[in-house]
C-alpha cells in the first residue's frame, strides 16, 4: 500500500521535443518543467488547485458532513484515459468536491478529506463546463485555471433553450485531457434532475474507449445554492458514491450508450415523475 502512495508521487517522463527538458522530467516532482496539452504549466495548476481547495474544505467537510463510497475502485487507476460521468446538482460544488476526493486519493486518505493533500495535489484532472458558466466573475474564471475544458453547449444559452451549430472542437479538446489524465463530465449538461443524457458523451466514449467510472452524487443542492459558492442549509449530508468502472466496446452504438449512461448514474426518470409530467401537458394543452 505505501509503495502504491509514494508511486503517486512519481514524475512522470515528458515526451517533450526537447531532450533537457525530457531529462528533467524524470526528477520533476512538481512539474516545474511540464505543460499539459492545453498549454498550462503543471506548477501554476497545483497552485490553483491548492487556492481552491484550502477555502472550501471547511464547507464540504465541517459546514456539511461528506460520506465518500467507492472510493476503492479508483485507487488503482491509471494516469490517463480515465472518464468520470456523473449527474449534476451545483455549477461548482460538485466539482470541487471530486478535485478535494482525487487529491486525498492520492495521499492515500480515501474516505476522509484531511487537507495536507493541499501541499501536492492532483494536476492532472480536468472537467466538462459551459464556456458562458466559467467566463462569469473572478471565481469562476479562478476554478477555470484549475482544469476547466470549456465548450459551447448548443441546446443552452444565458438560462434559455437555444439552437444552434454543435460545438465541433469539444470532443477534440476532451481527447486531449483524457490523453493526459482524469476527465470529469456531467452528461446531462445541466443541474436539472433527470435531464436528457446528451449524446456528444457516447460519442466521447465510442471515439476515446476510456475507463468510465460512474457517480451518482446527493445532497449538493440542498445544501447550496446552484452556483454552489452560497448555502442554502448547513449540516446537511454531501454523498459521492463511486461505481465499480465500466469498459464499453467499440460495436455499440451511440444510442445503447447514451442509455447506458442514464441508468448507472441513476438519472432514469422515475415513473410517477413520468406521470405528472404528462398530467401537466394534458392539462396545458385543454386550457390553451
Amino acid at each position: 500500500m505505501i509503495f502504491k502512495i509514494l508511486s503517486n508521487f512519481l514524475p512522470i517522463p515528458s515526451n517533450h521535443p526537447n531532450r533537457i527538458i525530457r531529462v528533467l522530467s524524470y526528477f520533476d516532482i512538481f512539474g516545474l518543467f511540464e505543460k499539459d496539452p492545453f498549454g498550462n504549466w503543471l506548477i501554476l495548476k497545483r497552485i490553483v488547485v491548492s487556492v481552491a481547495v484550502l477555502p472550501t474544505f471547511w464547507r464540504l467537510a465541517i459546514a456539511n458532513k461528506l460520506r465518500i463510497e467507492g472510493s476503492e475502485h479508483i485507487k488503482n487507476l491509471p494516469n490517463t484515459n480515465v472518464f468520470f460521468i456523473s449527474n449534476h446538482q451545483t455549477y461548482f460544488a460538485d466539482v470541487i468536491t471530486f478535485y478535494h476526493i482525487f487529491c486525498s486519493v492520492k495521499w492515500g486518505f480515501g474516505r476522509v478529506l484531511i487537507p495536507f493533500y493541499m501541499l501536492a495535489p492532483r494536476a492532472r484532472t480536468y472537467y466538462i463546463a459551459a464556456k458562458e458558466t466559467m467566463q462569469k466573475g473572478i471565481l469562476p474564471r479562478l476554478f477555470s485555471l484549475a482544469g476547466a475544458i470549456l465548450v459551447e453547449r448548443s441546446w443552452r444559452a444565458e438560462g434559455e433553450n437555444v439552437k444552434r451549430s454543435v460545438d465541433t472542437s469539444a470532443s477534440d479538446k476532451v481527447a486531449q485531457g483524457l490523453s493526459f489524465g482524469w476527465v470529469v463530465s456531467f452528461p446531462q449538461g445541466t443541474t436539472s434532475p433527470y435531464a436528457p443524457i446528451r449524446k456528444g458523451t457516447a460519442r466521447i466514449i465510442k471515439d476515446n474507449n476510456p475507463i468510465v467510472v460512474p457517480v451518482v452524487i446527493n445532497g449538493f443542492r440542498r445544501a447550496f445554492n446552484k452556483t454552489g459558492l452560497g448555502y442554502r442549509k448547513r449540516n446537511t449530508e454531501l454523498s459521492v458514491r463511486f461505481k465499480e468502472p465500466i469498459y464499453f466496446t467499440k460495436n455499440q452504438s451511440i444510442e445503447e450508450i447514451t442509455e447506458i449512461v442514464k441508468n448507472i448514474i441513476e438519472q432514469d426518470m422515475p415513473q410517477q415523475i413520468v406521470e405528472w409530467k404528462a398530467e401537466e401537458e394534458r392539462v396545458k394543452e385543454a386550457s390553451e
